[in-house]
């Protein structure tokens, strides 16, 4: 994956030049990286976040990944159905779609209104297994911003519009194959499931037919990278 990590950090880096040429007037980068489950992009992510701040002495990139708006358990248990939104909590009808795409109009705004402000986003807790509030926080440093979540290209309101509010936008696909089995070695390692058998079961109930979803219903992305094992 290392050529992926080069290319698309020297990518930010060229948008980056819009902020420090002033030029434009903009102040701020925002980019959009998406990816079906199991195709390394919240690893993708942190290299990529990683290798930009190393190019500083003060760090300037930060990466928001959209778990943070995975609908919390006390909304799922309000759901008349309750129980498929467990199954298949993960599935794009259980984020918060409003507040991801509210997040992204203020970043979106953020970046030609110089401000003193510091933008909060929510993290997750993957021990709690429920969102922190404000978990995040984009201060006015951070001139490069990267978002990262599965449907942040999904073919659907309100998540088609994301698009038109960033500088750039990524795409980051992989062999089911292979997705299959980082994603049910995911679950095992978070206790969300216990045996091979249900981890498996579990990939392929719900996080496999999400991958299909998204691909199927792309937003055409900027730029288009594979994944492999390494």
């Amino acid at each position: 994956m290392e050529p992926v990590y080069q290319s698309l950090t020297e990518r930010a880096l060229l948008l980056k030049e819009r902020v420090e040429d002033g030029s434009t007037g903009q102040h701020r980068i925002i980019v959009a990286l998406a990816g079906a489950p199991g195709s390394g992009k919240s690893t993708i992510g942190a290299k990529v976040v990683q290798r930009l701040n190393a190019t500083s002495t003060t760090p300037f990139a930060a990466l928001v990944p959209m778990d943070g708006f995975h609908l919390p358990r006390s909304a799922l248990d309000q759901l008349p159905n309750r129980t498929e939104a467990y199954a298949r909590r993960g599935a794009s009808w259980t984020f918060d779609s409003d507040g991801i795409l509210n997040l992204v109009h203020d970043l979106s705004n953020s970046r030609f209104e110089a401000s003193a402000d510091i933008i909060p986003a929510p993290s997750f807790d993957h021990a709690l297994k429920d969102p922190v509030e404000g978990g995040i926080r984009i201060t006015p440093e951070i001139k490069f911003v990267l978002l990262e979540g599965n449907y942040l290209l999904l073919d659907e309101e309100p998540w088609r519009r994301i698009q038109g509010l960033v500088d750039d936008s990524w795409f980051v696909d992989v062999e089911e194959s292979l997705a299959r089995g980082r994603i049910a070695k995911r679950h095992i390692k978070s206790g969300i499931e216990t045996t091979w058998q249900a981890a498996v079961r579990r990939t392929e109930g719900n996080d496999l037919v999400n991958g299909k979803l998204i691909r199927e219903k792309l937003v055409r992305p900027a730029i288009m990278v594979q994944s492999i094992e390494e």
